[in-house]
């Protein structure tokens, strides 16, 4: 695995997978990305976190846990393979996990996650099958 680290981000190339990854955030928000190498590339050690965080939000999110006192901490799980994705991360969650149904509706709802349609609709139709 090659790291890029600063002082609230880390990304990842894992070579086995072919996977590139980021984390970044800590106490009141933290989220973890796929990247590509384009992202990858762009990361530079002495970036500040909020240029770090601009690249890496680029990426396809995967997980998403926040704790700002505007209400009760909650974690959305957008991809449930971000452990396979992102091997190297340091998961923090603090609240309830979002329900497959409303993380669905947020995924249509807001740009910010416009990279993950495909993906959650696969799933979808994946559980379906399940019942």
């Amino acid at each position: 695995m090659i790291f890029k680290k600063g002082d609230y981000w880390k990304a990842c190339f894992n070579e086995e997978s072919d996977n590139y990854a980021a984390e970044y955030g800590g106490g009141q928000d933290y989220h973890i990305y796929e990247i590509n190498k384009e992202l990858f590339d762009l990361l530079d050690e002495k970036m500040s976190e909020s240029e770090a965080s601009r690249i890496i939000s680029q990426g396809r999110h995967l997980y998403m846990n926040v704790n700002d006192r505007c209400g009760p901490p909650y974690t959305v799980v957008f991809d449930d393979d971000y452990k396979t994705i992102a091997p190297f991360v340091s998961v923090i969650s603090s609240g309830k996990v979002w329900p497959d149904e409303l993380t669905d509706v947020a995924i249509k709802l807001f740009e910010s996650e416009k990279n993950n349609p495909k993906q959650r609709k696969a799933k979808k139709q994946k559980r379906e099958k399940g019942k």
